[in-house]
């Protein structure tokens, strides 16, 4: 007796008589571990190392929770008052807009840091994000919450308020954003070249 038939011999004993095989061919369906090529492994490597460059450091966790209609208002020491207040009364153009409507709290993170990096690199000072209040909502407020939260982490970021009521009212934010670097120069170079 073989040591194959010697196992069979041991499994039938170990059931019993009481077990009835099944009838027919019964395949047997095994998950195929997908093989793991030197294209897989250097893809691996590449997301890893973009995780790991990941410039934006704005959390999801403990994120402090607002009401709904309350204002958001932030205001980063050394900015004019009068240019606040411009700004809470949206007199200055709104120069592009994000929608974060529909959007989880990770996605929301990705947009909002990637709007602040793309304005900067655009030379664009103001911008309005609708984040919504969330009324009805499981937490309510969690987007706006967020956004409050984030927003004066970054320092790009000089002042923001809740916008006016025909701009979104408590439902969305407007943002003052410093000038780009580029900018700054280019004024430096006009300012600098005037007689006095």
């Amino acid at each position: 007796m073989s040591a194959g038939e010697a196992e069979d011999t041991d499994f039938r004993e170990l059931l019993g008589e009481d077990v009835i095989p099944l009838a027919g061919d019964t395949p047997l369906l095994l998950k195929r571990f997908a093989e793991v090529t030197p294209g897989t492994l250097e893809r691996r490597r590449a997301a890893e190392a973009l995780l790991a460059k990941d410039p934006n450091f704005l959390s999801t966790q403990d994120i402090p929770l607002i009401d709904p209609h309350a204002e958001i208002s932030f205001l980063r020491p050394g900015v004019q008052y009068g240019v606040f207040k411009r700004l809470r009364l949206a007199e200055y153009r709104i120069e592009t807009r994000l929608d974060l409507h529909g959007l989880t709290v990770e996605q929301s993170r990705l947009a909002v840091f990637q709007l602040v990096r793309d304005c900067l690199k655009h030379d664009l000072r103001v911008c309005l994000v609708s984040h919504g209040r969330g009324v009805g909502r499981q937490t309510p407020a969690l987007l706006k919450s967020c956004v409050a939260f984030w927003l004066p982490q970054l320092p790009e970021v000089l002042a923001m308020h809740s916008a006016p009521q025909h701009l979104g009212g408590t439902g969305a934010t407007v943002i003052l954003l410093r000038k780009s670097e580029r900018a700054r120069q280019e004024n430096f170079e006009t300012y600098s070249r005037r007689p006095r």
